[in-house]
Protein backbone atom coordinates (compact mmCIF):
# COMPACT_ATOMS: atom_id res chain seq x y z
CA UNK A 1 0.00 0.00 0.00
CA UNK A 2 1.10 3.65 0.13
CA UNK A 3 2.16 6.16 2.72
CA UNK A 4 3.03 9.79 2.00
CA UNK A 5 3.91 9.50 -1.68
CA UNK A 6 5.30 5.97 -1.63
CA UNK A 7 4.08 2.52 -2.59
CA UNK A 8 5.44 -0.44 -0.63
CA UNK A 9 6.38 -3.47 -2.74
CA UNK A 10 5.96 -6.67 -0.73
CA UNK A 11 5.72 -9.14 -3.59
CA UNK A 12 5.77 -9.36 -7.35
CA UNK A 13 4.00 -11.46 -9.92
CA UNK A 14 5.82 -12.71 -12.99
CA UNK A 15 4.17 -14.34 -15.99
CA UNK A 16 6.21 -17.36 -17.19
CA UNK A 17 4.88 -19.44 -20.08
CA UNK A 18 1.35 -18.23 -19.37
CA UNK A 19 1.50 -19.03 -15.63
CA UNK A 20 1.57 -16.36 -12.94
CA UNK A 21 4.29 -16.89 -10.32
CA UNK A 22 3.94 -14.79 -7.15
CA UNK A 23 6.99 -14.28 -4.97
CA UNK A 24 9.22 -11.81 -3.26
CA UNK A 25 10.63 -8.80 -5.13
CA UNK A 26 13.92 -9.05 -7.01
CA UNK A 27 16.13 -8.47 -3.98
CA UNK A 28 13.88 -10.65 -1.78
CA UNK A 29 13.28 -7.58 0.38
CA UNK A 30 10.31 -5.28 0.73
CA UNK A 31 10.99 -1.84 -0.68
CA UNK A 32 9.32 1.53 -0.80
CA UNK A 33 8.96 3.24 -4.18
CA UNK A 34 8.33 6.97 -4.04
CA UNK A 35 6.22 8.72 -6.64
CA UNK A 36 5.79 12.40 -7.55
CA UNK A 37 2.95 14.46 -6.04
CA UNK A 38 1.05 14.77 -9.33
CA UNK A 39 0.37 11.00 -9.25
CA UNK A 40 -1.10 11.10 -5.74
CA UNK A 41 -4.77 11.56 -6.76
CA UNK A 42 -4.53 8.61 -9.19
CA UNK A 43 -2.76 6.36 -6.66
CA UNK A 44 -5.22 7.28 -3.90
CA UNK A 45 -8.16 6.45 -6.19
CA UNK A 46 -6.80 2.88 -6.40
CA UNK A 47 -7.40 2.55 -2.63
CA UNK A 48 -11.18 3.00 -2.99
CA UNK A 49 -12.89 0.14 -1.14
CA UNK A 50 -9.64 -1.55 -0.09
CA UNK A 51 -7.95 -1.99 3.27
CA UNK A 52 -4.22 -1.90 4.04
CA UNK A 53 -3.85 -5.68 3.60
CA UNK A 54 -5.12 -5.72 0.02
CA UNK A 55 -3.19 -5.34 -3.22
CA UNK A 56 -3.13 -1.81 -4.61
CA UNK A 57 -3.42 -2.74 -8.28
CA UNK A 58 -6.32 -4.80 -9.60
CA UNK A 59 -9.24 -5.95 -7.47
CA UNK A 60 -7.27 -6.01 -4.22
CA UNK A 61 -7.23 -9.80 -3.93
CA UNK A 62 -5.95 -11.18 -7.22
CA UNK A 63 -2.65 -10.26 -8.80
CA UNK A 64 -3.00 -7.93 -11.77
CA UNK A 65 -1.85 -9.91 -14.78
CA UNK A 66 0.59 -8.36 -17.20
CA UNK A 67 -1.11 -7.23 -20.37
CA UNK A 68 -0.90 -9.54 -23.37
CA UNK A 69 1.95 -8.20 -25.51
CA UNK A 70 0.03 -8.78 -28.76
CA UNK A 71 -3.52 -7.67 -28.07
CA UNK A 72 -3.76 -6.66 -24.40
CA UNK A 73 -4.78 -3.21 -23.15
CA UNK A 74 -1.19 -1.93 -23.17
CA UNK A 75 -0.53 -3.10 -26.75
CA UNK A 76 -3.80 -1.50 -27.86
CA UNK A 77 -2.84 1.79 -26.16
CA UNK A 78 0.54 1.77 -27.93
CA UNK A 79 -1.15 1.03 -31.28
CA UNK A 80 -3.56 3.95 -30.74
CA UNK A 81 -0.64 6.25 -29.92
CA UNK A 82 1.18 5.05 -33.06
CA UNK A 83 -1.94 5.61 -35.15
CA UNK A 84 -2.19 9.19 -33.80
CA UNK A 85 1.57 9.77 -34.13
CA UNK A 86 3.40 7.52 -36.59
CA UNK A 87 6.72 8.41 -34.94
CA UNK A 88 5.59 6.99 -31.57
CA UNK A 89 7.96 4.09 -30.77
CA UNK A 90 7.05 0.53 -29.88
CA UNK A 91 7.18 0.39 -26.08
CA UNK A 92 6.71 -2.37 -23.52
CA UNK A 93 5.72 -2.14 -19.86
CA UNK A 94 9.39 -2.81 -19.00
CA UNK A 95 10.36 0.22 -21.13
CA UNK A 96 8.36 2.32 -18.64
CA UNK A 97 10.71 1.13 -15.88
CA UNK A 98 13.69 2.18 -18.00
CA UNK A 99 12.00 5.54 -18.62
CA UNK A 100 11.45 6.07 -14.89
CA UNK A 101 15.13 5.32 -14.21
CA UNK A 102 16.21 7.58 -17.08
CA UNK A 103 14.08 10.48 -15.88
CA UNK A 104 15.29 10.06 -12.30
CA UNK A 105 18.94 10.02 -13.36
CA UNK A 106 18.43 12.94 -15.74
CA UNK A 107 16.77 14.91 -12.93
CA UNK A 108 19.92 14.41 -10.84
CA UNK A 109 18.72 11.66 -8.52
CA UNK A 110 21.33 9.96 -6.39
CA UNK A 111 22.34 6.59 -7.89
CA UNK A 112 21.72 4.88 -4.53
CA UNK A 113 18.17 6.27 -4.55
CA UNK A 114 17.59 4.99 -8.09
CA UNK A 115 19.02 1.62 -7.02
CA UNK A 116 16.47 1.39 -4.20
CA UNK A 117 13.63 2.56 -6.46
CA UNK A 118 14.40 -0.20 -8.97
CA UNK A 119 15.09 -2.86 -6.37
CA UNK A 120 18.62 -3.51 -7.61
CA UNK A 121 20.94 -5.38 -5.27
CA UNK A 122 23.70 -2.78 -5.72
CA UNK A 123 24.37 0.66 -7.15
CA UNK A 124 26.92 -1.05 -9.41
CA UNK A 125 24.08 -3.02 -11.02
CA UNK A 126 22.16 0.23 -11.57
CA UNK A 127 25.22 1.92 -13.06
CA UNK A 128 25.96 -1.07 -15.29
CA UNK A 129 22.36 -1.21 -16.53
CA UNK A 130 21.88 2.53 -17.07
CA UNK A 131 25.46 3.67 -17.79
CA UNK A 132 24.47 4.73 -21.31
CA UNK A 133 22.31 7.43 -19.75
CA UNK A 134 25.34 9.19 -18.33
CA UNK A 135 27.22 9.85 -21.58
CA UNK A 136 25.03 12.84 -22.49
CA UNK A 137 25.49 14.26 -19.00
CA UNK A 138 29.28 14.69 -19.30
CA UNK A 139 28.92 18.21 -20.73
CA UNK A 140 26.57 19.11 -17.89
CA UNK A 141 29.12 17.84 -15.36
CA UNK A 142 31.87 19.99 -16.90
CA UNK A 143 29.57 23.03 -16.90
CA UNK A 144 28.53 22.42 -13.28
CA UNK A 145 32.17 22.12 -12.20
CA UNK A 146 33.04 25.38 -14.00
CA UNK A 147 30.10 27.15 -12.36
CA UNK A 148 31.05 25.82 -8.92
CA UNK A 149 34.63 27.01 -9.45
CA UNK A 150 33.45 30.46 -10.52
CA UNK A 151 31.17 30.74 -7.46
CA UNK A 152 34.03 29.81 -5.13
CA UNK A 153 36.61 32.13 -6.73
CA UNK A 154 34.48 35.13 -7.62
CA UNK A 155 32.20 36.76 -5.06
CA UNK A 156 28.65 37.39 -6.36
CA UNK A 157 29.48 41.07 -6.96
CA UNK A 158 32.57 40.34 -9.07
CA UNK A 159 32.30 39.37 -12.72
CA UNK A 160 34.07 36.15 -13.70
CA UNK A 161 37.17 36.49 -15.80
CA UNK A 162 36.68 35.41 -19.42
CA UNK A 163 39.62 33.39 -20.65
CA UNK A 164 40.90 34.06 -24.20
CA UNK A 165 39.89 30.55 -25.22
CA UNK A 166 36.31 31.43 -24.32
CA UNK A 167 36.18 34.49 -26.61
CA UNK A 168 34.76 33.60 -30.03
CA UNK A 169 37.12 34.17 -32.96
CA UNK A 170 40.33 34.40 -30.92
CA UNK A 171 41.55 31.01 -32.11
CA UNK A 172 43.27 30.50 -28.79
Amino acid sequence: MTYRGAVTVYENAVLVNGHLHVGSPKTHRTRSVRYPDFLDPMIRSLFAGKDATQLLFGDGTNQLRLPNSQDGWFARAVKRAQRDDPTFPRVTPHDLRHTAASLAISAGANVKAVQRMLGHASAAMTLDTYADLFDDDLDAVATALAQARNRSIFPPSAAPVVLPSEVPGTGI
